[in-house]
């Protein structure tokens, strides 16, 4: 089934205005000897320096707007690439935007949320939280705020932002076809789910063109398994429709780059963060594409993946929060 179909009448709003690129890297590949190497350049996009949540935001604003909302409210923390990105689709649709950061308030502001506020964004400080008393803090922050006569849209429903990669997969595929890249692997972070779940029902639904696989960088197999499944799932009753392939006959989930932990770097993803830089002049960040490249070098090196296999990577973005990951990652040095 053509994807088009199973996003139709759903509302979206366009803030990614044309295909990202997909992108040969010639350099890197015959650095670990592959014949075939592809980056799909979701860190290019017109709008907010780029980056997976500004699809997920397309359709986020979509619902928005078609409520006729003022006021657009997010949480995360200070390097949340989610909260940057809504407060730039919020200047761009002309709407307000609230952010709450479960952190303390910084010494100064940069990288992401030094974005966020020239993006217009107002930003408040809930001090160092867990994510369900941020989320109760948000719906109390709505309530308020509907009392005062506004009209709020939390955003962040993961099922609703998965539909943004339904859509990158029936993009990826027909840049494939485009380019005679003949792609059999795809490579992308696997972390909360949206990204990863509407990647492969959009793939499900073109038949499962490729090997998906999932590097995870914030869960240990069993846990990323059960986010992406049933997220995929819920995007089949979302949608009405419910491919006949299923992810499990497609899906790889690969756990051992992540190291001690979400936003923990590697020697490996360090290392990788470097190489891509120095040979393809593409910078990763720390949190989620260096992991992800890392895994998709070893992959290769070992031969879990053919050097004669066409394989793409998948950059989500994020690059602003490199600027805030020197020091950590020993770069900051001269």
């Amino acid at each position: 089934m053509p994807v088009e179909t199973a996003l139709s009448g759903l509302p979206r709003y366009r803030l990614v205005p044309g295909p990202t690129p997909l992108e040969r890297l010639d350099r890197l590949a015959a650095h670990v000897g592959h014949h075939g190497l592809y980056a799909k350049r979701d860190d290019c996009m017109t709008l907010g320096m780029g980056g997976n949540k500004l699809r997920s935001l397309e359709f986020w604003l979509g619902e928005a707007l078609a409520r006729q909302v003022d006021t657009l409210l997010v949480a995360g923390r200070t390097t949340s690439n989610q909260c940057r990105l809504t407060a730039a689709a919020a200047a761009k649709s002309g709407l307000h935007c609230i952010v709450l950061h479960n952190d303390d308030t910084p010494a100064k502001a940069e990288g992401n949320l030094l974005l966020s506020r020239l993006y217009g964004s107002e930003t408040r400080f809930l001090g160092p939280m867990d994510e369900d008393e941020r989320s109760r803090c948000l719906a109390e922050l709505a309530a308020q705020m509907e009392g005062s006569g506004h009209r709020c849209y939390i955003v962040g429903d993961p099922v609703v932002g998965a539909l943004g990669y339904v859509a990158c997969a029936a993009e990826l595929i027909a840049q494939a076809g485009e380019q005679d890249a003949a792609l059999e692997n795809v490579i992308l972070p696997g972390s909360m789910g949206p990204t990863e779940a509407g990647f492969l029902f959009g793939c499900a639904l073109a038949g499962a063109p490729f090997h998906v696989h999932l590097v995870s960088v914030e869960y240990g197999i069993d846990r990323l398994a059960y986010l992406v499944e049933d997220l995929f799932a819920r995007l089949c009753a979302h949608t009405g429709v419910t491919p006949s392939v299923k992810p499990a006959s497609f899906v790889r989930y690969h756990e051992r780059y992540l190291g001690a932990g979400y936003d923990m770097p590697t020697p490996e993803a360090i290392s990788a963060l470097e190489t891509v830089a120095a040979l393809e002049g593409m910078l990763l960040e720390a949190t989620y594409t260096a992991k992800t490249f890392a895994g998709a070098l070893d992959l290769i090196e070992q031969g879990e993946i053919s050097p004669e296999s066409a394989t793409c990577l998948i950059h989500t973005g994020g690059v602003p929060s490199l600027f805030t990951q020197a020091g950590a990652l020993g770069l900051d040095r001269l």
